[in-house]
């Protein structure tokens, strides 16, 4: 494609779903920019726009068909020239979402996402006769540097692996992201030095099962290895990690969490159930006794650790008593943060052919009294950090005033947790500001700045290989 011939190209992207389908998203942005097509704002006229969709549950596919819909009909509006329509979504109903959006340009599954540009430009060439781009799990994982992030300039999600082996019952991810891959440390390491020198101050940490990372490519667990190399990252002032399956907790890991000096004391743990009976029809391969002993050695090795997780209530048969069980150990354990889903039947996993499903009126109170426990326990946590001094990350500008900011300490991971609001002159985004928190409103805290913000590199918190052409940013008609 010559210069000339690619200023004219312009896209606009929709990116749905979680982090990991993020990474996808400035991947393919990344390439974009390499062959010259210029981004322009959602909603403005362009040559295509890209959905880059999530298929994970019902209410995640009811927003991707939505956002179709309204990509499809800015095509019938003649504001967009092509649709395509990529990831979870796609590759998941493969074999319908052509029927069921016969006006959708192409579609490419989550193994398709290199050949994007192709892709595009087939279509603005009006070479329409191949529809549909699928390429099958890869056996080594994919490169992700060169990627175009669209998350602020300071904060980047490091995936280090891709795929799941765990096949629990009620999850449809293994069938759309394949088996568990492992991206070799040293390529995660490079991409990580990559968005580093690209001002990253915060690198977030994601994989479908983060513990077992290595054990496909190494033949053993090697978390701890790669944290304790990311460590030494001089760049990077604060590592977060999501997304740690419940199990492969080594002896190495306990400490490398306890003393790395950028690892955030904060740790994601989605246990999903508690009873002994449901983690087996789950197919989730640890026990309550397990999880209790593992929980119990990380708030011993990891000083003022904060542990998020995450359960499922209403599965096929739980009984009043396996979620009293449930209740019971929430109340018990006193996560600092903690989210309910309710059950999801998804029709293509082995928990949609289990009895005795349970409505949906039930799950919801099931999920409304685990949330009322949980609430008065994240209330008590929040009020243990007033008066205190912490680290507060600018995310962004406050609605509704110049001097108001949005930012995060340790205790909250972007786009789940609550914010801090901070009321202080001379901020920029991305900067790390010694406060005091003065309250708590709801899940939020307000603070006041205490010193001036530090532009340099800080230790752990108290308490790209780039693209060829940068993508150029039209800002609208």
């Amino acid at each position: 494609m010559s210069d000339q011939k690619a200023a004219t190209r312009t896209i606009s992207f929709v990116s749905l779903g979680c982090s990991k389908n993020t990474v996808d998203s400035e991947r393919m942005l990344g390439l974009l920019a390499q062959e010259g097509y210029a981004l322009v704002p959602e909603g403005a006229p362009s040559d295509l726009v890209i959905v880059n969709t999530c298929g994970f549950i019902d209410a995640a596919r009811k927003e991707s068909c939505e956002v179709i819909e309204e990509m499809l009909q800015r095509k019938r509006d003649g504001s967009v020239r092509g649709v395509i329509v990529a990831g979870c979504l796609a590759e998941r109903q493969k074999d319908v979402l052509i029927d069921q959006f016969p006006e959708v340009d192409q579609v490419v599954g989550v193994f398709g996402r290199e050949q994007i540009v192709q892709v595009s430009n087939r279509i603005l060439d009006g070479l329409h006769e191949q529809r549909t781009l699928f390429r099958p799990a890869p056996i080594r994982a994919q490169d992700d540097r060169a990627r175009l992030r669209i998350t602020p300039r300071h904060l980047a999600y490091l995936k280090v692996s891709e795929g799941c082996d765990r096949n629990c019952t009620f999850c449809a991810i293994p069938y759309m992201r394949g088996k568990h891959v492992t991206k070799p440390i040293e390529m995660v390491v490079e991409e990580a030095r990559e968005l580093a020198a690209d001002g990253v101050r915060e690198l977030v940490l994601v994989a479908q099962d983060m513990t077992y990372y290595g054990v496909d490519l190494y033949g053993r667990p090697r978390l701890a290895e790669l944290l304790r190399e990311l460590d030494k990252i001089e760049e990077v002032d604060w590592i977060r990690i999501l997304y740690s399956y419940p199990n492969y907790f080594t002896d190495e890991l306990y400490e490398v969490l306890g003393s790395a000096r950028r690892i955030v004391p904060y740790l994601d743990m989605p246990l999903q159930h508690i009873n002994d009976r449901m983690l087996k029809l789950m197919n989730r391969r640890h026990t309550r006794a397990e999880t209790e002993a593992i929980i119990g050695r990380l708030r011993e090795s990891i000083p003022g650790l904060v542990l998020r997780t995450t359960f499922i209530v209403g599965f096929p048969g739980e009984t009043e008593a396996e979620f009293e069980e449930m209740a019971e150990f929430v109340a018990a354990t006193r996560f600092e943060r903690l989210g309910v889903f309710t059950y999801s039947l998804e029709p293509d996993t082995p928990a949609a052919r289990l009895p005795n499903h349970l409505d949906d009126d039930l799950k919801q109170s099931r999920r409304e009294r685990i949330m009322s426990i949980q609430q008065p326990i994240a209330e008590a946590f929040n009020q243990t950090l007033v008066g205190r001094e912490l680290d507060v990350l600018i995310d962004g500008r406050a609605p509704g005033g110049d001097d108001l900011w949005i930012g995060r300490s340790f205790a909250d991971a972007p786009d789940v947790d609550g914010v801090t609001l901070v009321q202080d002159r001379g901020l920029q985004v991305g900067d790390l500001v010694p406060c005091e928190i003065l309250e708590t409103q709801g899940h939020d805290f307000v603070a006041r700045s205490l010193a001036l913000p530090s532009r340099r590199r800080r230790s752990r918190p108290r308490a790209r290989k780039r693209p060829a052409s940068p993508l150029t940013i039209i800002d609208g008609p």
